[in-house]
């Protein structure tokens, strides 16, 4: 290049910092700008390597000077910068769309409200037994980083809404779509179809020769599909029909067929609990079959799987009382699944930041297995109107040891305490990891 290609990367965490060295490495001339404090790990990045950065302000002069921005996912495209910098033509990218452009590498995206990150995990764990893949997107090392330092042939990636809204020419050579329920609608101006079309972006750049892989009992991922037309090969995933390509489920049996291939495999031996685990392992068992893994293989590794920590994750049994963190159920639908899966009376840890919740859907779950309420939150009042007359103890607080205290007073031998907040963590803590870890280590300190 004559002149460097200049970049702005808004926003100096995992993507941003990603993009950064990657960028650099391909002869950008960079600059990151983070409106927010830069975490001191990621600013001895940025130092080390020589790229010029800012934090706690946005200079918009410079920035309105780049010839490509790439945002980091956590910034809405309704703040005024990143809409003034669309008005004035600057292409205005995610992370998976930048770094997407520098391999080769057949790449598997799973996006959906629900289950896309054990979906991704577990895909990773039966794919790593016989292939050179990576996993990144909402996962660990960012994909920039990993396109940069890596030279793996296949990619994971578990795809958020909010980075498929940036994608321009990114194609996943199969695509996941684990399901669609309300979640995020404080990004998508309360409606819930802009939300849907933002995850069926995933399929915008699908020719003929990808596959989608989707849940076949989900409506709304049903209905959008019989009103919109898409290239993709259709590799639907059922609990309740006979699916003749794609998977489902016969006599406990899991079923996964692809042009005239067949193969069988027990739903039994699975370790994780759940339907919506067994969705789960449909979806990255039809990913395993596509790339030709062996049979052998996937039940193997869907029986050896320990699944993701944060979700359904059994702590410590205190008492006889097993407690159990669930912490990434950030939305009312992964609460459902959770309560779903209890089979004892359940203490139930709630609350923290409502994206517009509706909460109807979990009243038989709370009618028939939860005995009391612990509203953990800033704002609680939502929460403390929807049940306050459904159990006979229901408290609050904003302290998670105070949470648990509580729980452990309220809890019989027999009984399970369950945090499933169905809410964002950013009230009381820095992400759904950090009070999934804080309730964690106040369990082992009872």
């Amino acid at each position: 290049m004559s002149q460097k290609t200049k970049i702005v990367i808004l926003g100096g965490g995992e993507s941003g910092v990603g993009t950064a060295l990657l960028a650099q490495a391909k002869g950008y001339d960079v600059f990151v700008s983070d409106k927010g404090k830069i975490k001191e790990k990621y600013k001895n990045v940025l130092i080390n390597k020589g790229v010029d950065w800012e934090e706690e302000k946005h200079s918009e002069v410079r920035i309105l000077q780049a010839d490509l921005v790439m945002k980091s996912p956590g910034i809405p495209d309704s703040v005024p910068l990143v809409k003034l910098l669309k008005k004035e033509g600057v292409p205005v990218v995610s992370e998976i769309e930048f770094a997407s452009k520098f391999t080769n590498a057949t790449l598997v995206g799973v996006t959906g409200s629900n289950g896309k990150t054990t979906t991704a995990v577990l895909t990773h764990h039966i794919l790593k037994q016989a292939l050179n893949v990576g996993l990144a997107g909402n996962i660990g090392d960012s994909f920039a980083k990993q396109v940069l330092e890596y030279d793996y042939e296949n990619y994971v990636l578990e795809i958020s809404s909010f980075q498929l809204d940036g994608i321009v020419d990114f194609k996943p050579e199969i695509a996941v779509l684990t399901n669609i329920t309300p979640d995020h609608l404080d990004r998508y101006e309360y409606q819930f179809e802009k939300y849907i079309d933002s995850k069926f972006r995933i399929v915008l750049n699908q020719t003929k020769t990808d596959y989608l892989i989707y849940d076949a009992d989900d409506e709304v991922i049903v209905n959008w599909l019989a009103n919109n037309t898409i290239e993709s090969q259709l590799l639907p995933f059922s609990l309740t029909k006979r699916i003749e390509n794609g998977a489902y489920l016969e006599n406990e049996n899991i079923v996964i067929t692809i042009d005239n291939d067949k193969i069988i495999m027990p739903s039994n031996k699975l370790t994780l609990e759940g339907k919506h685990n067994l969705k789960n392992a449909m979806a990255a068992s039809t990913v395993a079959h596509l790339l030709k893994i062996r049979k052998q293989t996937i039940r193997e590794s869907l029986e050896n799987f320990q699944g993701v920590e944060h979700r359904l994750e059994h702590v410590l049994k205190i008492n006889k009382v097993q407690y159990i963190n669930d912490s990434k159920a950030t939305n009312v639908n992964a609460t459902y699944y959770a309560l779903e899966s209890m089979e004892t009376p359940t203490v139930w840890i709630v609350g923290g930041t409502d994206k517009g919740n509706e909460y109807k859907e979990l009243f038989q779950f709370i009618n028939e297995k939860v005995k009391a309420i612990i509203c953990l939150g800033v704002d609680n009042a939502k929460l403390l109107e929807n049940f306050g007359n459904m159990v006979d103890v229901i408290t609050e607080t904003q302290s998670m040891s105070e949470a648990v205290k509580m729980a452990y007073k309220l809890a019989e031998p027999g009984d399970s305490v369950l945090l499933s907040p169905a809410c964002a963590s950013f009230d009381l803590f820095e992400s759904y990891e950090d009070r999934g870890r804080q309730f964690k280590d106040a369990v082992r300190k009872l």
